[in-house]
């Protein structure tokens, strides 16, 4: 088979395409555009029917080349952006050929190291053409490894009519990464039944959980005084965010000390001053109904550390940010028979799994479009020693082309 994912994806990562979560512009960067650009030339290039928004997105459409009428409507999902947990600008990506074995140091910052023990997949991996940053910079797999798959999937199907399919659609987003992913989506453009995101790590990885989110905002209002003369009359609103946090637990209820179906509550910004402090929290469970209870649990500290405070006060407010895909797929298990058969079809053992986070698909699913999350070879992401390999992302176009052979041959 003729692939293109390979300098497709080589092409994709070298574009810096950060999001910014601090921004109000949308897309938050409008560097994500020159992205959005290259990807519309290329689906010119293959004839495929496109439109660009001025978010940044892309719906694309492969009209059904089936004689067979009343074919479900498929389609498949990548972001565009980037994390802004590290840098994205200049990325260098390196090929390293046909790996034997052993850790990779990354030549740019020798201190950045792919080890087997940090990454003990890499055993699996003897033969394969790895892909990495040069290790000053992610690489970008999170999530252009799905978009170089879906285009080469695209590319292949127009470059080979025999293989039979329905109407096959792809949307693009900006802003995965800070949560507005689909925020501006309109399903109706979509104009399909159901799809899949490719957003997922390893080779035969495949979700259709993930966490239920809220994010949430403590404020807390001190006393001022004067520091010579505070006694008895300063309750320091930093001092006293402090408390608090010191005692959330540590043990439990917290990203360090948690995994698998574990959820957390988690402080990831902390601003203060002596009057005024707030406390930004992200809160993650499985079980959609325990957010509340880990909300009181903060409330609860806080009014429990106030008690030494008589006159100072606080304030909790919260929003929902995305919810757990399991509760609408549930209702939709033939999705996510098609998808463990599409990767058996094309050679792989499944692994289904969760997501210790979310997904566009998450959203779009509880927006009435199930869709769930399958693997494009990621690894390492948001960080340094992010990598994929070209063999693990040709396995993933390998299995959109089987989904979309199921889908036409059982309609």
């Amino acid at each position: 088979m003729n692939y293109t994912v390979k300098n497709r994806f080589l092409k994709y990562v070298q574009i810096d395409t950060q999001a910014n979560p601090y921004s109000e512009a949308v897309p938050s960067t409008e560097k994500q555009k020159d992205l959005t650009k290259v990807l519309s030339h290329e689906l010119s290039e293959l004839g495929i029917e496109h439109e660009v928004t001025e978010h940044g997105y892309i719906y694309a459409s492969l009209p059904s080349n089936s004689p067979k009428s009343d074919i479900p409507s498929i389609f498949f999902c990548s972001h565009i952006d980037t994390a802004f947990d590290c840098s994205g600008t200049n990325v260098k990506p390196i090929v390293h050929e046909n790996y034997q074995g052993g850790d990779i140091q990354l030549p740019d910052d020798t201190e950045q190291i792919i080890s087997v023990e940090k990454f003990p997949e890499l055993v699996n991996k003897k033969g394969h053409d790895i892909i990495t940053a040069s290790g000053l910079t992610l690489l970008g797999a999170d999530d252009k490894s799905g978009l170089a798959c879906i285009m080469d999937a695209l590319h292949l199907l127009v470059k080979n009519p025999a293989i039979k399919h329905g109407k096959v659609s792809a949307l693009f987003t900006t802003d995965e990464e800070i949560g507005r992913g689909v925020k501006f989506v309109d399903i109706e453009k979509i104009g399909a039944d159901f799809g899949y995101t490719l957003d997922s790590g390893d080779v035969g990885h495949f979700e259709f959980e993930n966490f239920s989110a809220n994010a949430a905002i403590l404020k807390i209002k001190g006393v001022s005084a004067h520091p010579g003369y505070a006694k008895g009359k300063m309750e320091h609103a930093s001092k006293i965010a402090a408390e608090i946090l010191a005692n959330l637990p540590k043990d439990t209820l917290s990203p360090e000390s948690t995994e698998g179906k574990e959820g957390f509550i988690h402080p990831n910004k902390i601003t203060g001053m002596l009057e005024e402090a707030s406390i930004e929290f992200i809160i993650r469970s499985f079980e959609t109904e325990k957010l509340k209870d880990y909300e009181q649990l903060i409330e609860n500290t806080a009014q429990e550390v106030l008690k030494n405070y008589p006159n100072s006060s606080y304030t909790l407010t919260s929003r929902k940010q995305y919810r757990n895909m399991k509760d609408v797929i549930d209702n939709y298990s033939h999705i996510v028979d098609i998808a463990i058969q599409g990767m058996k079809n094309a050679g792989i053992s499944p692994h289904v799994g969760s997501i210790r986070g979310g997904t566009d698909g998450a959203v779009l699913s509880h927006k009435g479009l199930p869709c769930p999350n399958l693997f494009s070879g990621q690894h390492g992401i948001h960080s340094k020693l992010e990598w994929t390999t070209v063999q693990d992302m040709q396995k993933a176009v390998d299995t959109v082309l089987e989904i979309v052979k199921i889908v036409e041959q059982e309609a």
